[in-house]
């Protein structure tokens, strides 16, 4: 037997998702830099929760939820993106603000779906509208 035989691999299922989905960040981030947008922050995290991207869009500060998936086997990455998920968005962004000196005119919320197989694919919806 090598040296090998009988070893369990290191990696776990969550683990590989977390490679995913820091994968799509990277990715996405580049696509939204070629958009034309500038990135502030990325992965800003607080008590409440996490906000993926922010970047700036002209005069517009855009708070960026990403989703990838390897394939569209369990749908798109954006129907991942939920009501609820939405209204933990604002409610961050909202916190991010505060924290915040500069002045922006406009803010958005936006998805970016990836799906990486057989080669990245994007979809990106701007300015998600957030149900009260």
């Amino acid at each position: 037997m090598g040296p090998t035989s009988g070893r369990r691999s290191t990696t776990t299922p969550g683990m590989r998702q977390r490679a995913l989905g820091q994968t799509g960040e990277d990715l996405a981030a580049e696509f939204l830099q070629q958009q034309g947008m500038v990135i502030i922050e990325r992965n800003f995290r607080c008590p409440r929760g996490e906000i993926d991207i922010i970047a700036r869009d002209g005069e517009t500060i855009v708070f960026v939820e990403v989703k990838t998936r390897r394939t569209l086997a369990l749908g798109s990455p954006l129907e991942a993106v939920t009501k609820a998920k939405l209204k933990r968005i604002r409610m961050l962004s909202a916190l991010w603000l505060r924290g915040q000196r500069d002045y922006f005119a406009a803010i958005r919320i936006d998805a970016l779906g990836i799906v990486m197989e057989p080669e990245p694919d994007y979809s990106h919806r701007r300015n998600l509208q957030v149900d009260s």
